[in-house]
């Protein structure tokens, strides 16, 4: 998921659509937009970027190692079923470097609020979406055993 910007609600709507979907993690990619956000991901398996718009206190991070998440400071690089997974928000300076290296399987980025999908050589690069400023907020389930990848969409509370 990517660029939830503070919705809780929709978060909790969004972690609803994945768990009956199957899902055994989440990587969320980005402009969470607080730590209620980050409250929701409790129990979950989880890793998470800051965004843009993310303005995390180091007072924080006490609040996230409790709630059982890794602190980022900056992209992610994960080993997961044996997979290379890079995790971006999208700003930053080291996504070309990273797409372009040939260290990973997947690149997993939000930022464009744009849902996608596509390979640069054996790369795989996917935006799930956004839960905000979007017609249809949307998140991404990816199965890294088969390399199956659905965008779900994400039944709105608000509307």
């Amino acid at each position: 998921m990517s660029d939830s910007h503070g919705r809780v609600a929709l978060v909790r709507q969004a972690l609803a659509v994945l768990k009956a979907a199957g899902a055994q993690g989440v990587v969320h990619c980005g402009d969470v937009g607080g730590l209620e956000v980050l409250d929701e991901l409790l129990g979950w398996r989880c890793w998470f970027v800051w965004g843009n718009t993310d303005r995390p206190w180091p007072s924080w991070e006490h609040h996230v190692r409790a709630l059982g998440l890794p602190w980022p400071d900056g992209p992610w690089s994960l080993t997961l079923a044996g997979r290379k997974v890079a995790v971006f928000h999208g700003h930053e300076s080291g996504i070309q470097a990273a797409a372009d290296s040939g260290g990973h399987d997947y690149l997993l980025h939000g930022h464009t609020h744009q849902r996608d999908d596509y390979r640069r050589g054996t790369l795989r690069i996917i935006n799930p979406g956004a839960l905000h400023r979007v017609s249809v907020p949307t998140v991404a389930l990816l199965d890294l055993g088969t390399d199956d990848l659905a965008f779900l969409e994400v039944p709105d509370p608000g509307r």
